[in-house]
């Protein structure tokens, strides 16, 4: 590590739900960020106004702060280089797109969608590039002339970068070494379209640039452009100021047969989203890892393993952990399978680590969702302590939980009737009184008195503690009984048990 100074940056397009593969890259940046005393920039890449989607951006900075994972620059929170929204830097781009244009690193096309949808119908597998370009209406085939009235006339126009011909670029990625892409391969891009944005080709060099990036990781999907913006940084003179580039592993289905889709979550049945996300056009709603019960903790732990790991077996990591431990030279260049069965397994051993006050909030929801008002947060948590390492996902709280909250409305009469007999009546009879004289409410000592009882009776405890569990919870389920009974209480108590006799004795 340098002494430059690390700023790392996010740039998501406002375009729709945020995958887990662009949190995982925000992870990534932000655990660098952290470990070398950078900055974490968020950078909202908006310059593609026909797929730009209304909430998409207030959305993204959501699932962040769900995540903990807080830029320290960014369109919300200000900062020494902004705007940080690229439409607002809109009149900044065509000045760089103008200095390519008058040192020959680029030039202006003016061919109409009509003339390039005929050459692609002309030309299979048709590429803008040095093979055709003589043939287009640009301002290399055009005379100077030809191309100053075009400009002058206000003719729709884009400016494209000249790649040249029989080169090789190569860079060094941090996680994959030497890459090397030969020039005739790649195409001529648009860098300044007709309305005057910016491609992300132009607007991500010049912004990387300006705002002093030191490293650049993104998904390795955008590994066919770094010999445009290679080029970008060499023509416009900056090539000494360019970020280190690491190109991060894919997250892949979970055959491991290309790149995980919102549609393989569909399919079967996962979420990859953050956070749950409808489209405001089709009212489609897509759900998210949060709606569905997950811990923001868990959500980042199964992320840092997908692709990275500290060389140890260590699997459960807070975020102090993973900032400490993270380097790059261990993630993977390898695609890492995506498992929900594991992410459930992270969720599942969270939940049992974390403290039960801080649960309380989204199991209230969960359990609201089901029609239960929660009065008490205390009472609550004592209810999360004695479920909780039984839940994979917060939602499962109702199943193991409820009975907390209202009585049971039928009973398991099989597994009590059969056995029940007078003796029975009559014990919990006594158990009603015993109960009700009680004063030191432990679940110890009312599970002893208990137990003292059912000797003097002449029954054996077995006999007693699962038609008790039965009269409390509805059948043959729960933690320990006499953990029920103390959080209960003593009238909720008694109440259940009155109940369930004139059930079992019906």
């Amino acid at each position: 590590m340098s002494n430059q100074q690390v700023r790392v940056r996010f740039a998501p397009s406002p375009t729709g739900g945020l995958h887990l593969g662009g949190v995982r890259t925000v992870l990534f940046n932000y655990l660098f960020a952290r470990k070398h005393n950078g900055t974490f920039i968020l950078r909202i890449e908006d310059t593609d106004q026909n797929r730009y989607v209304e909430g998409a951006e207030a959305y993204i900075f959501d699932c962040l702060k769900w995540c903990g994972l807080n830029p320290d620059e960014s369109a919300l929170t200000g900062g020494p280089f902004a705007p940080y929204r690229q439409s607002e830097r809109k009149p900044l781009y065509r000045e760089y797109a103008e200095k390519l244009v008058m040192h020959g690193h680029a030039y202006y096309a003016f061919d109409t969608p009509e003339e390039l949808e005929q050459k692609r119908k002309e030309v299979p597998n048709f590429q803008y590039g040095s093979a055709y370009r003589n043939e287009m209406r640009n301002s290399l085939s055009l005379t100077e002339h030809e191309v100053e009235q075009l400009l002058k006339d206000g003719t729709p126009h884009v400016v494209r970068i000249k790649m040249p011909e029989d080169e090789t670029i190569s860079f060094v990625d941090m996680l994959r070494g030497p890459v090397s892409f030969d020039t005739n391969t790649v195409d001529d891009k648009v860098l300044l379209k007709a309305d005057n944005m910016p491609t992300y080709h132009l607007a991500v060099v010049v912004d990387d640039y300006l705002m002093k990036i030191s490293h650049a990781f993104r998904g390795e999907e955008w590994l066919p452009s770094a010999p445009v913006h290679l080029l970008l940084w060499e023509y416009l003179g900056w090539k000494d100021s360019m970020p280190e580039w690491a190109h991060l592993p894919l997250i892949l289905k979970p055959d491991g047969h290309g790149k995980l889709s919102k549609r393989d979550g569909s399919r079967l049945g996962f979420p990859v989203y953050a956070m749950s996300w409808t489209d405001p056009k089709t009212g489609e709603l897509t759900p998210g890892f949060r709606e569905l019960g997950f811990l923001p903790e868990a959500f980042l732990n199964l992320l840092a393993m997908l692709g990275w790991n500290d060389g140890t077996d260590q699997e459960i990591f807070t975020l102090d952990e993973l900032v400490s431990k993270f380097s790059m030279d261990r993630v993977s260049k390898a695609g890492a399978k995506f498992d929900y069965e594991k992410a459930k397994w992270y969720n599942a051993e969270w939940i049992k680590k974390i403290d039960s006050d801080r649960l309380v909030a989204e199991c209230k929801v969960a359990l609201q969702n089901k029609g239960i008002t929660v009065e008490s947060d205390e009472y609550l948590a004592k209810a999360i302590e004695l479920v909780k390492d039984r839940l994979v996902l917060i939602n499962d709280i109702y199943e193991h939980a409820w009975y907390f909250f209202k009585q049971p409305e039928e009973y398991d009469l099989n597994a009590v009737k059969p056995k029940w007999n007078e003796t029975k009546t009559e014990l919990f009879k006594t158990f009603i009184k015993q109960i009700e004289e009680t004063e030191n409410w432990s679940a110890a000592d009312l599970e002893n008195n208990f137990k003292a009882l059912i000797a003097e009776k002449g029954l054996k405890a077995g006999d007693a503690m699962l038609p008790l569990r039965v009269m409390l919870v509805g059948g043959k389920f729960g933690p320990h009984v006499f953990d029920i009974v103390a959080l209960l209480g003593k009238q909720e108590t008694i109440a259940r048990v009155e109940k369930a006799l004139q059930a079992f004795t019906a």
